[in-house]
Parts: C-alpha cells; sequence; structure tokens
C-alpha cells in the first residue's frame, strides 16, 4: 500500500512543481502514437528547410491534404508541416480539418493541432508551454482517469447500494471540481470515467468516495484500479475478479 501512495504522491508532486502554461490533448490517441508522430516531426525538421511556411503556402499544403488521391503517408507529412509552421493561419486549418479528419489519420491530425497551438502559444508568450497527454486525453487543465471498484468480497450489489454509489458519486465528485463522464455499475463492480484536475490527489479523492459509500454498509473494496492509459475491456475486468482475493 505504501508503494501506491508514493506512485500517488509522485504524480501529483510532479504537477504541483511546474509552472507554466499546461496543454492536455484532449482525443484519446494511443500513446505509442503520440511518440510515433514526436519522431517523425523531430526528424522532419532535422532533415527539411527551417523556413516555416507563409499563408498562401499553408492554404496550399491544406489543398493537398482535402485531396483524395493523397496516399495516407503524403498527407502525414503536410499535417506535420502545418504544424511547424507557427502561423495562426496554419493553426486555423489544422483546426478546419479536424473537424472531418481521414480516419486512418485522425490521431495524427490531432497530434499536430496540439504541436501547433503550442508553437503558435510560445512565440506569442512569455510564458511556458508544458505539454501533457495520456491515452485516455483530458480537456482543458483536467485528465481523463479510468477506475475500476469491485465490490466487497466478489458479493452482487443490492439494489440500494447501487443508490448509495449513483448519488454518492454524483455530489462527492463536483465538489472536488471532478467530472464524471460515465459512470457503470454492473452486479460486481463499478466503472468510472471522469476528467480530474491536474494538481488534484486522486487518491484522496477516490479513498474519501468509497469510505462515504461504506458507510451504507461497507460493500465497496478499499482497492481500486486506476489507469489513464486505456479503458479496460470486459474480458480484462472478469480476469481481475476472478484473480481478486478477499478485497
Amino acid at each position: 500500500m505504501k508503494k501506491d501512495e508514493d506512485v500517488f504522491k509522485e504524480f501529483r508532486d510532479s504537477f504541483s512543481k511546474m509552472e507554466g502554461h499546461f496543454h492536455v490533448l484532449e482525443q484519446r490517441v494511443p500513446v505509442d502514437r503520440q511518440m510515433e508522430y514526436f519522431k517523425y516531426a523531430e526528424n522532419m525538421r532535422k532533415n527539411e528547410s527551417p523556413d516555416p511556411l507563409n499563408d498562401e503556402e499553408s492554404e496550399g499544403v491544406y489543398q493537398l491534404l482535402m485531396r483524395e488521391d493523397i496516399p495516407e503517408e503524403e498527407k502525414k507529412h503536410l499535417l506535420t508541416t502545418l504544424a511547424s509552421a507557427k502561423s495562426v493561419r496554419a493553426y486555423r486549418l489544422l483546426e478546419e480539418y479536424v473537424q472531418h479528419p481521414d480516419t486512418a489519420i485522425a490521431d495524427w491530425a490531432y497530434m499536430a493541432l496540439m504541436e501547433s497551438r503550442i508553437s503558435l502559444e510560445s512565440e506569442l508568450s512569455d510564458e511556458k508551454q508544458i505539454y501533457i497527454s495520456t491515452g485516455l486525453g483530458g480537456k482543458e487543465e483536467k485528465l481523463r482517469f479510468y477506475v475500476l471498484i469491485l465490490s466487497k468480497e466478489k458479493k452482487t450489489f443490492e439494489e440500494y447500494q447501487r443508490q448509495v454509489i449513483e448519488r454518492e458519486f454524483a455530489y462527492l465528485l463536483p465538489k472536488q471540481d471532478c467530472d464524471i463522464e460515465r459512470l457503470t455499475i454492473e452486479d460486481q463492480y463499478v466503472e468510472l470515467l471522469f476528467l480530474v484536475p491536474i494538481r488534484a490527489d486522486i487518491k484522496r479523492v477516490l479513498d474519501s468516495l468509497i469510505t462515504e459509500c461504506n458507510q451504507y454498509g461497507d460493500f465497496l473494496s478499499k482497492g481500486f484500479t486506476i489507469t489513464n492509459v486505456k479503458e479496460l475491456t470486459k474480458e480484462e475486468i472478469t480476469d481481475m475478479i476472478m484473480q481478486d482475493g478477499d478485497n
């Protein structure tokens, strides 16, 4: 338990010591895809002309992006080129493109838009720009987390317990400036998908939530699984329930 507490403390402290403007990637882009984009963009900057695009050139790049006969790899290059332009026009064009991107390169377009926003704000502001991304994304200065809480001793929730969970989650989380996006109550577990302020003490929030619910019958496990990488599948949840001990 001490190890878990240290992980949460390190996570919180890493943000509390940062000063600057946080940029949170809102879309869900797999971490390996994000790393692929950054590596690609870095190599492109090293090997190609450092001169940024002017507005007319940016418009030309955008017109190519909209053509259906342009290969996927070429479109990735065009998106990365726009992202490095450091101009308001290039940013607006990327912003327009991500409204209806090609499905195959949608993740790439989201990453390009984020890079363009950070580059542009770095040019216009003296404030340090800090990029934060996870597999589940976020919104403004909040990160999205997935939480799984099992029932105690693998017992099926009674109807009143379901009502307690719904009531306490809906009441307590907004008080901590957390936004519930999905709350699912199954027979033996609860799934929560929510947005949490970057500097929030996530463990304290969840511990207090479970404690409040357990005042009405001690029916939730005090432990929980939390991740900002991906949501668990039904099969993964079933495996966790089967492997769970006496909670």
